[in-house]
């Protein structure tokens, strides 16, 4: 077996409403149809066709290390943006690859990591 990249990431949520309004008007996401599986929940796509699945549990309790991350061109942008509409972002980390890297959190408590790839290097 080869795995060719990761399909999707799936989260739970205690509100689906203010998840996918972050998700959507935030974020960007689009929300794609989904079968009904007997439990509340919405698919969403990124702009790669990746997808974020939102999961509905109202027990749901965030935990404090788990996270996915989303690729970004330009961090500094994203960060502004988030910082805009009031999201508090850490501080963003330089790796020693040179990607950049910082966090947030989404309505619930997810922990998202924004993620800016190394330059690539021209020869």
């Amino acid at each position: 077996m080869e795995l060719t990249g990761v399909h999707h990431v799936s989260i739970t949520v205690t509100d689906l409403e203010p998840a996918v309004a972050f998700y959507t008007d935030l974020l960007g996401l689009r929300v794609l149809p989904r079968p009904d599986f007997g439990v509340a929940g919405v698919w969403l796509e990124l702009a790669d066709q990746r997808q974020v699945h939102l999961i509905v549990d109202a027990a749901h309790v965030a935990a404090n290390g788990p996270h996915f991350a989303v690729a970004v061109d330009d961090i500094d942008a994203g960060v502004a943006e988030l910082q805009a509409s009031g999201v508090e972002v850490s501080r963003i980390s330089n790796l020693p690859s040179g990607a950049r890297q910082c966090f947030f959190h989404d309505p619930d408590g997810n922990r998202i990591e924004l993620h800016q790839r190394a330059p690539v290097a021209v020869a």
